[in-house]
């Protein structure tokens, strides 16, 4: 089923009245048996403001295909941060990150002014790693997000690691006054 409407929407305020009118058509998926919104735009954007757009785009986001590369090209340039629950990193992360949660955003530790901090979250969809990138680059840190957070490196099948069980015993033994 295929449903095109258009509604003339008002918007005011300084003394300024502006009517919008959106052609929005909703298309029923009988597949899925779910509705999806879909909206025609039929404005063309000037192509200066879309390059400066893309430009900004690739200068402070990464894909999980390039930061694998980039870690595994070795390059002492990048600190890698997961910005997620101590608990979620400690299941599963990207191999060499650090954790760094909300709770610390403060007095980050472990990220580099002389590097690019890779900040990562849960999905394309949560906004810790851009709020983290916030925060940090007014710091003075050099921040990159990683696109999709964690959820597109798994989808990357790319290689991740777990709290090291040799950690957990260094900090064991440390806390007993055994040396291992």
């Amino acid at each position: 089923m295929r449903k095109i409407t258009s509604s003339p929407v008002e918007i005011s305020g300084n003394g300024l009245k502006v009517t919008v009118v959106a052609e929005v058509e909703f298309v029923k998926n009988t597949s899925k048996e779910r509705t999806n919104m879909q909206t025609n735009m039929s404005r063309i954007h000037p192509p200066e403001r879309a390059r400066a757009y893309f430009e900004d785009k690739l200068a402070f986001t990464t894909g999980p295909v390039e930061l694998d590369r980039w870690i595994k090209s070795g390059e002492d340039n990048l600190v890698v941060v997961d910005v997620r629950a101590a608990e979620d990193f400690a299941k599963s992360h990207i191999p060499g990150a650090i954790n760094v949660p909300k709770g610390q955003w403060g007095e980050p530790k472990g990220l580099s002014k002389d590097k690019t901090n890779v900040i990562y979250c849960y999905t394309q969809q949560c906004h810790l790693a851009a709020n983290a990138c916030v925060q940090f680059a007014s710091k003075g840190y050099p921040v990159m997000e990683l696109e999709g957070g964690f959820q597109a490196w798994k989808d990357s099948e790319l290689e991740t690691e777990e709290e090291s069980a040799n950690r957990l015993k260094q900090h064991t033994s440390e806390r007993f006054g055994t040396k291992r």
